[in-house]
């Protein structure tokens, strides 16, 4: 056999390969598809999770699993998904902490989320609140810019670990603020927010959903939102922004992702059923209920705002002197 024959049999095998793998993705999905997520049950993104494989499941007719897997920030399970074959039946449940935290604060991931991952959408961003005890003479956030200025490095501030969303954006706002703060790592928020309460810390960023109760209930005081607009949970709250940290914006964020490689018309059919139960009112005020902003960012947006969060998380570790390890 001459080497054109060669060369023609080796492309013709190849066409017949995409053909082949094209009309699975057309008929996709037909059999059991696994969300992972890299995070213990209860959280949110958790719960987004498991709206996300209701929404599926209910599209498909297909069972959808969640597979929590927990521990080591969240890394492990990402890996997992991203080591999984790319025909859209292993997804990820998205956050920020394993895809836009890690790559600045770790010096070896087994992966690279802009190269490894395939984003379908992003569900929905969720905002915070940075509270303090009720004992701290604070009302705003102007008032504890200028007790934190009176006495840097003596207010303690939790968060759930070194290098977590709650570590990074706290970090951001004394950078912003131009103060500095005595970091506490706990591990986890139930924790810390039970210290809170207790006056163990003084400080301490908390989740809307988290935070409303509790304010509500004088147990700790909200003085301002991580948000870019207030929320309707917690409408009379100033954001951060407006109490004068100009531009301070922090949010975490849950979304869907697939290993890079996955079929285009897999992606397209996944975004598609998520973005057409978000739009709608009920899931509207699902999301809003629960103190988040939905979102529905499809893959190129979804990829561009990642790229945007590594980056800028990348310039608040390097300024709070986070070496990565």
């Amino acid at each position: 056999m001459t080497a054109i024959a060669r060369r023609v049999l080796a492309l013709a095998a190849a066409g017949a390969f995409v053909f082949a793998w094209d009309s699975r993705a057309q008929n996709y999905p037909v059999k059991t598809i696994r969300i992972i997520v890299p995070f213990v049950p209860g959280g949110p993104t958790d719960i987004q999770a498991r709206w996300a494989a209701q929404q599926l499941n209910t599209a498909f007719g297909q069972p959808v699993i969640v597979d929590n897997r927990g521990g080591a920030g969240g890394v492990p399970g990402t890996e997992a998904v991203v080591k999984s074959a790319p025909d859209g039946y292993t997804l990820l449940a998205g956050n920020p902490g394993p895809l836009t935290i890690a790559p600045n604060v770790r010096a070896q991931l087994p992966y690279d989320t802009l190269r490894d991952l395939a984003p379908i959408m992003l569900i929905a961003r969720s905002a915070s609140c940075l509270c303090v005890h009720p004992s701290l003479p604070v009302k705003g956030v102007k008032e504890f810019v200028a007790l934190a200025r009176s006495s840097p490095g003596k207010i303690n501030y939790a968060s759930p670990g070194v290098g977590t969303v709650g570590h990074l954006a706290t970090e951001l706002f004394a950078t912003q603020a131009g103060v500095k703060l005595n970091h506490i790592p706990y591990k986890g928020a139930a924790q810390y927010t039970i210290d809170l309460i207790a006056g163990h810390i003084e400080v301490a960023i908390i989740q809307f959903a988290g935070c409303a109760p509790l304010f509500q209930q004088g147990k700790i005081r909200a003085i301002g939102a991580t948000s870019a607009k207030r929320t309707p949970l917690l409408p009379n709250l100033p954001t951060i922004a407006e109490q004068g940290v100009a531009g301070f914006v922090s949010y975490n964020w849950n979304g869907v992702l697939a290993p890079a490689g996955t079929p285009e018309a897999v992606i397209s059919r996944i975004r598609e059923v998520l973005a057409k139960q978000l739009a709608t009112p009920e899931g509207q005020r699902l999301f809003v209920s629960q103190g988040h902003e939905p979102a529905g960012d499809g893959p190129e947006e979804y990829a561009a705002f990642i790229r945007a969060e590594i980056a800028k998380w990348s310039k608040v570790a390097k300024a709070a002197g986070i070496k990565p390890q």
